[in-house]
């Protein structure tokens, strides 16, 4: 399975980094997550420069999709030509996104009637969307999960991972980049997420 983890210009490190580097301790099971750019350098709020490793268009073959976020989302979903360059097919794929990532999921109508979690500073911005925001890290429904706070990427690899290749897989993974000495309490704190967060509302 392929991962495009959607990168745009001003993107928050912790968000897209976070995510492929833990999702990529799963190449050896056949997931991998490649950082996916609209452009072939993208710069992040820090001034970071990232070479992307594939161009947008990826994401019409990846078996998922997560959209970070960033200090430029609000000019990325007044793009309308941006925005036709991710066609996402939830029927397909499944389809994630980080703090302000929800916005472009709101912009492309593909949370429809979902609650989104987001970051404090995105949130009236989502809510203008006519999507209610959750007090919440993580919220999944079906194909589509969003992850709000930078932190809780972990989450939203956690579930990429656990349905994917399972919880096993996921737990793995967690416990090999908990801090020393806190290994049991990172792992069922992030499984505690994903797992409150795919029932909440059920």
């Amino acid at each position: 399975m392929q991962v495009a983890v959607v990168t745009f210009d001003g993107f928050n490190e912790l968000d897209s980094f976070i995510a492929s580097a833990l999702i990529n301790r799963c190449r050896k099971d056949g997931l991998e997550a490649f950082i996916t750019t609209p452009t072939p350098v993208v710069t992040s709020m820090n001034g970071v420069e990232v070479t992307g490793q594939r161009p947008m268009e990826f994401v019409t073959e990846a078996d998922v999709v997560l959209i970070g976020s960033g200090v430029k989302v609000r000019e990325v979903v007044a793009d309308e030509r941006l925005l036709s360059r991710l066609p996402l097919d939830p029927a397909r794929q499944l389809i994630g996104s980080q703090c302000s990532g929800a916005l472009v999921l709101a912009r492309l109508g593909l949370l429809d009637a979902m609650p989104a979690c987001t970051d404090m500073k995105s949130r009236p911005y989502v809510e203008a969307c006519d999507v209610t925001v959750l007090d919440a890290p993580f919220h999944a429904e079906g194909n589509i999960a969003t992850a709000g706070g930078c932190l809780s990427s972990q989450y939203l690899a956690t579930w990429v991972i656990t349905r994917a290749l399972g919880e096993a897989a996921a737990r793995d993974v967690l416990d090999y980049v908990a801090p020393v000495g806190e290994n049991q309490q990172t792992v069922e704190r992030a499984m505690h997420a994903v797992q409150a967060g795919e029932a909440a509302l059920r």
